[in-house]
């Protein structure tokens, strides 16, 4: 049974490689790779619930018991991050269908999707540092052709950023991993985690935690995210949706896995540098949101605005707060796929990225109006919908511990969003329409369903906030104690 955890990684791979070879046949990868998406969707349900009844689950390869081999390790945070991660690729896949363009699609298009969930994948599934950073790896390799894919100058100078920042935050990685591997011995998280509580966390250990942090806040955008906006508001819609909902939380999870089951020692330094670079990340991001007029830049700039709220829970670090963060992940996926999507619809409709150069969407298209209200109120944490769980459990958290300063710029964080996305609806969707009966282009179903599902989604998600509730708690509870997937992984084998 254990052996199923394998598949959301390799099952994308194989595929991946199958369609290289079918690049002229676009409908029957079209198929192949929808119908991919929601197996591995499926499976993930399965192990979820599996996790629910009988524990972590551990798959060690090729019979090396922990800490000797290589291994995966499947608990609740990590397969909801799975499954929502299928989820929001199946829909930006069904988008792409009318929106990326065959030209694109023979350019191995959906090979390169799903080698990249191939990497969000094993990150969320592996079970030591050393695989992490080559599945980060293959996740930035594929994200490197798709952020080009169609080979603007723009597109190309914002890769060529994108590119090296990343090459030297996996250079850190590396040299992070050294150090670890010379003080502790190991890098099996779990192993680690023991050795790291035998030895205690001494000056050394929290200088490498610290570069550990740098390395993946890299990865998430948090303080450090100088690269985000650029990258993510060049590539083609559904790439960009795609990167907006999970090239950000691979970074979120690493953070997470790393500063509560191995670095959770001496949270005097590193949950307060955490909570300080996530303050400032909130008030950056909220500047952008609400300096730029450019739709691409607005929604990228929320994503950052994402980063620090989410963050904020693990500074504050009660179960609680960890819980609501764990919410907010989930919605963020759903709701910032859904926001890129309604974007770059908008820009294909009017041929224009300026919210000031743009209006009176909703007489032409209202649904697709009615749905970026949907997703602002979303964003914003307006009950019932899925932001606003998240949103009071991490501010409940905060108000326990004690974090007052965290808790009021996460409360400013989320009027700003509102702000910021009513000011592009109220530009954008509402007034006097631009668009004569002459000049406007049909809404293709295949734009609109996805964006609709999302939404689907994200009313979903907060009316069933119960039904989900076991299993973020479930996350939770073992993220806050770090003991229940030690003895998971190490149990019996010490």
């Amino acid at each position: 049974m254990s052996n199923l955890i394998v598949l959301p990684l390799i099952i994308p791979i194989m595929v991946g490689i199958v369609l290289v070879f079918l690049r002229p046949y676009v409908k029957l990868q079209r198929v192949i790779s929808l119908i991919t998406m929601i197996g591995i969707a499926a499976i993930s349900i399965f192990i979820l619930n599996k996790v629910q009844t009988d524990g972590i689950i551990r798959l060690d390869f090729g019979g090396w018991e922990p800490p000797f081999g290589i291994l995966f390790v499947a608990d609740s945070f990590a397969m909801l991050l799975v499954l929502t991660a299928s989820i929001v690729t199946a829909i930006c896949l069904i988008h792409a269908f009318s929106s990326i363009g065959e030209r694109h699609e023979k350019m191995y298009f959906y090979p390169f999707v799903l080698f990249l969930v191939a990497g969000v994948n094993g990150s969320f599934l592996t079970g030591d540092l050393f695989n992490l950073f080559v599945c980060f790896e293959v996740m930035l390799l594929a994200s490197y052709v798709l952020v080009t894919l169609g080979g603007t100058k723009r597109q190309l100078r914002e890769s060529i950023k994108y590119v090296v920042i990343n090459i030297l935050a996996s250079w850190f990685f590396l040299v992070a991993l050294a150090y670890l591997y010379g003080t502790v011995g190991t890098l099996n998280m779990a192993h680690i985690s023991e050795r790291v509580s035998e030895a205690g966390q001494g000056p050394l250990l929290t200088t490498i935690s610290i570069l550990f942090l740098i390395v993946f806040s890299l990865k998430a955008g948090l303080l450090l995210f100088f690269w985000l906006p650029g990258t993510y508001s060049v590539p083609p819609t559904a790439i960009a949706a795609l990167f907006g909902a999970l090239l950000t939380k691979v970074g979120i999870y690493a953070l997470f896995r790393t500063f509560t089951l191995i670095f959770y020692h001496e949270p005097l330094i590193s949950h307060t540098l955490i909570g300080i670079m996530a303050g400032i990340t909130l008030i950056v991001g909220c500047i952008g949101a609400i300096a730029f007029k450019d739709v691409r830049l607005i929604v990228s700039y929320n994503v950052v605005i994402a980063v620090g709220f989410i963050l904020i829970g693990l500074a504050v670090g009660t179960e609680t707060s960890i819980a609501g963060s764990i919410y907010y992940v989930i919605h963020d996926m759903i709701a910032k796929a859904m926001l890129f999507l309604l974007a770059g619809t908008m820009i294909y409709l009017t041929g224009k990225s300026k919210i000031d150069e743009m209006s009176g969407l909703i007489r032409n298209y209202p649904l697709f109006g009615w749905m970026f209200f949907l997703v602002t109120c979303s964003l914003a944490g307006i009950p019932p919908l899925s932001g606003f769980v998240g949103k009071i459990l991490v501010g409940q958290g905060a108000i326990e511990s004690g974090s007052y300063i965290l808790l009021a710029l996460a409360f400013i964080s989320s009027i700003v969003v509102l702000y910021s996305l009513l000011r592009v609806f109220l530009n954008t969707i509402f007034g006097e329409t631009i668009i004569s009966l002459e000049e406007e282009k049909p809404m293709k179903m295949g734009m609109i369903i996805p964006i609709v599902l999302l939404g689907i989604a994200t009313i979903s998600l907060g009316l069933g906030a119960e039904f989900i509730s076991s299993y973020v708690t479930d996350a939770a509870h073992t993220l806050s104690n770090p003991s229940i997937y030690i003895d998971a992984v190490m149990g019996g084998n010490k």
